[in-house]
């Protein structure tokens, strides 16, 4: 766990579980499972481990509480919270801290909605979920899936659309292909426009909180191309729903600008075309990128609206 994360969008990490297994091709090159390694020599609860060997670390529930300034705390970021080698009596145990340390926003990512869903859909028949004065769901604790590209987002955003939450959010990263909302499953139905029955087709995102958009690290990372972040820039403007490009990565490729990543491999026959490189290696300087991709949102008062 880190008080100060490199990672953009959050303040901080929490880790009371450590340690995961591949899911899809998002989880081929895992930032998680390359830092291991140097985990296993630095930390005594990483020693003698192997990544796919999943532990759950009690002593390190209390840590939001010792936090007393309010941050954006990431949970597990070097697991899963809903890994099926995690016990739910555990699970109840993270939430119970997110409850109770009500100062902190705690952003939860899981590439296992099915099981997130399953979980807290009973823990809310029962009465076990933990609410609000309001009989809402915590607004404090953003529930969010992991996706890749389309297939990806097709399979797990319905799912998180049907699990009990305050604020749902996707995180589009490793971006490894095309993402639209558009004519997607998840949406609401169809409606007719001008005599015609039509889908209305950013019903499913306008149901969605927050978007976050990342391209892939590291020297195995895959393309990712600016056609790509530029058409979910404008489906979230045209939803009105708040967006975060993390990082544009190391094989960015924008052939509108003529700029590529760090590490983009470009053919001679298109070395002409190359106006400039970025210089960060994964692409997260700012300053760097097109003035068109130049977005970090977050969800502006949502708890307030949330709960009014």
């Amino acid at each position: 766990m880190a008080d100060q994360s490199k990672i953009a969008w959050t303040d901080a990490t929490w880790n009371p579980v450590t340690g995961c297994s591949h899911v899809s091709e998002g989880c081929r090159n895992c930032y998680a499972e390359r830092e291991w390694p140097r985990l296993t020599r630095l930390l005594q609860a990483y020693s003698g481990r192997s990544f796919e060997n999943v532990a759950c670390h009690p002593e390190r529930l209390d840590q939001p509480i010792r936090w007393k300034h309010p941050r954006k705390i990431f949970v597990n970021s070097m697991s899963d919270l809903f890994h099926p080698d995690v016990p739910e009596d555990f699970i109840r145990a993270v939430f119970a801290i997110m409850a109770v340390a009500t100062w902190h926003t705690f952003q939860i990512l899981t590439k296992r909605p099915e099981r997130m869903m399953e979980v807290l859909t009973r823990w809310d028949y029962e009465g076990l979920v933990l609410r609000s004065g309001y009989g809402t769901q915590l607004p404090n604790i953003w529930l969010g899936v992991s996706v890749e590209d389309q297939k990806s987002a097709e399979e797990r955003i319905p799912v998180l659309l049907e699990t009990p939450a305050a604020v749902r959010w996707v995180s589009v990263e490793p971006m490894i292909g095309p993402v639209t909302f558009r004519w997607a499953k998840w949406q609401s139905g169809f409606k007719m426009i001008e005599g015609r029955l039509v889908r209305n087709h950013l019903d499913g995102l306008r149901r969605l909180d927050w978007i976050v958009v990342g391209g892939e690290s590291g020297q195995s990372a895959r393309p990712m191309e600016a056609e790509w972040v530029r058409k979910i820039v404008h489906e979230c403007r045209e939803a009105k729903v708040p967006l975060f490009v993390k990082q544009l990565g190391a094989r960015f490729s924008d052939e509108k600008n003529g700029i590529a990543g760090a590490s983009l491999n470009i053919p001679q026959e298109a070395i002409d075309l190359l106006g400039r490189r970025l210089k960060h290696r994964s692409g997260s300087d700012m300053e760097e990128w097109p003035e068109e991709l130049k977005v970090r949102e977050y969800p502006e008062n949502l708890a307030i609206e949330k709960i009014s």
